[in-house]
């Protein structure tokens, strides 16, 4: 039973499991997203406290405290909604570790000229506004989009989890694509030169 209801949640994308921990509560989402998503909490903690001791430590809180943070929160996208906690986290950790600590991170940053900077800033608003997008989407092309381009699954694994046609899928995949760019086309960050 155990098993079989596994393999079920495995197939759920990250925002079905979400849906489904807020109604049931259920312990096998949280370590399916645990088993997804560690490795990427991990890396943002390394990349933000340079200390590895550390890093874990705040892989194991996010993940703990990601049950009562599901149910207070409205996720459009758990990736990017998990990225976002993780960095505040580690902010968080920065401020009270105390001076030493955010100078270390200030000139780390210091080093980085000030145009890549901007450019990461520009690429994050790039990333919001895409996510944005997506959602925006009629329901065919932003499941089929998101399970495409996000999850990185192949076109027969969308027809059987959708149950749509190969045709079906393609064409969602395709006009999905063409009225993202034309939604990102209206942002300024996106329109041509």
């Amino acid at each position: 039973m155990f098993l079989n209801k596994r393999k079920k949640y495995k197939k759920m994308t990250d925002e079905e499991l979400v849906n489904l921990y807020k109604s049931e509560e259920s312990s096998l989402c949280i370590g399916i997203l645990y088993e997804r998503y560690a490795h990427l909490v991990l890396g943002v903690s390394m990349k933000y406290l340079k200390n590895e001791m550390e890093a874990e430590d705040l892989t194991m809180k996010v993940f703990e405290e990601l049950p009562l943070k599901l149910k207070k929160h409205s996720i459009d996208y758990f990736k990017s909604w998990l990225y976002v906690v993780t960095k505040n986290e580690c902010f968080s950790i920065l401020r009270k570790n105390g001076k030493e600590t955010s100078i270390e991170y200030i000139e780390s940053y210091d080093q980085v000229e000030n145009n890549d900077l901007e450019n990461k800033i520009l690429d994050e608003n790039k990333i919001l506004l895409l996510e944005k997008a997506i959602h925006q989407l009629k329901s065919d092309q932003k499941k089929c989009i998101t399970l495409f381009y996000i999850n990185e699954k192949s076109y027969q694994q969308i027809c059987d989890e959708l149950g749509l046609s190969l045709m079906k899928v393609k064409s969602s995949i395709q006009n999905g694509k063409r009225n993202i760019k034309l939604l990102l086309e209206q942002q300024n960050e996106f329109k041509k030169n």
